[in-house]
């Protein structure tokens, strides 16, 4: 397996999960909540899960490819969780403004 191929392959699964917890009103794709639907606050901290479990994925994809993993420092971090934001505006987006407006046609 190509390493640029597994890069590819591993945005697309990032743009993916970055988008679930707007398109899913179950807790974690499992739980049902009480509420009848999830709220902002709910979206963000499994938003922010997610984002930890991609992370450990693309730990995971590293060992794979190099064999080891290179020490990263708060920077790299940063830099990550604003990727991760942008590949969730359109879930967001359609969750916000675009579901409304195709509710009222």
């Amino acid at each position: 397996m190509s390493a640029t191929w597994l890069v590819w392959v591993f945005f697309g699964l990032a743009f993916v999960v970055a988008n679930l917890p707007w398109l899913s009103e179950r807790i974690f794709f499992v739980i049902e909540p009480k509420q009848g639907e999830k709220g902002p606050a709910m979206r963000l901290l499994e938003w922010f899960v997610l984002y930890l479990v991609v992370g450990l994925i693309a730990l995971a994809f590293e060992r794979q490819v190099t064999g080891s993993n290179h020490p990263q420092d708060w920077e790299f971090y940063a830099i990550t969780l604003s990727l991760f934001t942008v590949f969730a505006l359109p879930g967001f987006i359609y969750r916000y403004d675009l579901r409304k407006l195709l509710q009222r046609r």
